[in-house]
């Protein structure tokens, strides 16, 4: 029987049939043997622009770090500030105020002043005035844009926001009804005082009041009782209750030792933090 001729001419290079023995194609068209290189990416010689590729790599670094310095946009902490807080956040806080217009010294410390400029940006801002820099006072601070997220209509959502959280701080009060009265707490479901009973209400719809009557009353704004909504607060010399509508209020007294809603007396002033 005739055998296949397995023999070729010295000096040519023969290249495997099959799967296993194909050649691998690279860059350039280059054909790759095992770990042999040969055609036109070994043929090219000097002029080879592979190396160019190398230089890129600090490029592509520097890119990534370029948006390192947007966090520094942040103008205040990410902790709520309020009325009594004090360190380099109020610092922070005191001198991002004074670029939009405060004249505040900056000391480090959230007092009156400061309290009143965070309360002028807000009302400037549309934003809930209680003067208390949370997330959305911050992000207005920082320039972020607080209205993104609701579709460009945060011109409708202060409204119904502040019906909603004005029932729910009369709801969080009411549901105290019957705790008793106790100076300088504030313990659900056991006794209050009656800045202690209003700084618990508002904490649950969302609102941080300053502990204390006089200061809760600083910290607001006086109105007209045509202009006075549930949930806003009705103040007395020492005393002050939530509004809750038409002529009552729920309120913490000393006198009937309680949590109690009852028909507003005598001639009080009320102050609202919408």
């Amino acid at each position: 029987m005739a055998q296949n001729n397995t023999h070729r001419a010295f000096g040519r290079a023969v290249t495997p049939v099959g799967t296993a023995g194909r050649a691998l194609r690279g860059t350039g068209g280059a054909a790759v043997l095992g770990t042999v290189v040969i055609g036109s990416a070994l043929l090219a010689g000097p002029a080879q622009a592979a190396p160019a590729a190398s230089p890129a790599a600090p490029a592509a670094s520097a890119v990534a770090a370029a948006p390192a310095p947007a966090h520094a946009k942040s103008a205040v902490a990410s902790e709520k500030l309020r009325w009594g807080s004090e360190g380099t956040a109020v610092d922070q806080l005191q001198s991002t105020l004074n670029e939009h217009g405060a004249s505040l010294s900056v000391d480090g410390k959230f007092g009156k002043l400061t309290h009143g400029a965070v309360k002028d940006f807000q009302r400037s801002q549309d934003l809930q005035v209680d003067g208390v820099v949370g997330p959305k006072t911050q992000a207005a601070l920082s320039g972020s844009d607080a209205s993104a997220s609701t579709g460009g209509t945060s011109a409708s959502a202060p409204a119904s926001s502040t019906s909603s959280s004005g029932q729910a701080i009369v709801d969080a009060a009411r549901s105290q009804i019957g705790a008793s009265y106790s100076w300088g707490t504030s313990k659900p479901g056991v006794s209050f005082d009656c800045s202690g009973l209003s700084s618990y209400a508002y904490a649950q719809a969302g609102i941080d009041l300053p502990r204390t009557s006089s200061q809760q009353v600083s910290a607001g704004t006086t109105i007209s009782k045509s202009e006075a909504q549930p949930g806003d607060l009705v103040v007395w010399p020492g005393h002050l209750g939530i509004y809750a509508g038409g002529d009552t209020i729920i309120d913490a007294g000393r006198t009937p030792g309680a949590v109690t809603e009852r028909t507003i007396w005598g001639s009080p002033t009320f102050v609202t933090f919408r």
